[in-house]
């Protein structure tokens, strides 16, 4: 499976070992505030189940969620990727572009910059011909990031597997004539 470095990150795919990690991030309120299928934090039962599907949704899909290592402390400080949207109406069948990070590392353009390496990836690598994402409707740095720093569009909201969710969409021609092939 592919490994990816950006300018402060290093995307690798996640090993059992990532457990205890993991489960300190989501177990933060802040952090999944705006996650799951209530907004609460995570124990470390919850995540390691999570765990073994991130890493089995690689072995299926081909596509997934890399482990996002921090390259100046080599601290995993979250996750982020495209994952297939196995879920319900338009966007079913399609790659989901998601990404979580540590509450400490907010701030400073990581999610940006994760996005974008996984979006580059969906679309020059994989060859997609669009990505969705999803998030809630009061996640607004979330909605600023794909809006304004990853040039997604809003394509309305729906409920997915009892959640409101807005949904954001982009396609090649517009990841190509957007100018986001080159970030």
């Amino acid at each position: 499976m592919p490994e990816i470095e950006t300018a402060r990150t290093h995307l690798r795919m996640f090993t059992p070992d990532d457990l205890d990690d993991l489960a300190q991030i989501v177990a933060d309120p802040a952090v999944m505030k705006y996650m799951g299928l209530n907004g609460q934090p995570m124990s470390r039962d919850e995540t390691e189940i999570a765990l073994h599907s991130i890493i089995d949704h690689w072995r299926r899909h081909s596509i997934g969620r890399w482990a996002v290592v921090h390259k100046a402390d080599g601290r995993l400080i979250g996750y982020g990727g495209l994952r297939w949207f196995e879920g319900v109406g338009q966007q079913a069948g399609m790659p989901e572009l998601v990404y979580l990070i540590d509450s400490v590392y907010w701030g400073r353009g990581l999610a940006t910059e994760i996005a974008r390496a996984a979006l580059k990836f969906g679309f020059e690598e994989r060859k997609f011909e669009q990505v969705v994402a999803m998030t809630r409707p009061g996640n607004a740095a979330s909605r600023h990031i794909l809006e304004k720093k990853l040039g997604l569009h809003f394509s309305g909201q729906q409920t997915v597997f009892g959640i409101e969710v807005v949904r954001y969409l982009i396609t090649r021609v517009q990841y190509e004539s957007d100018g986001a092939s080159s970030f």
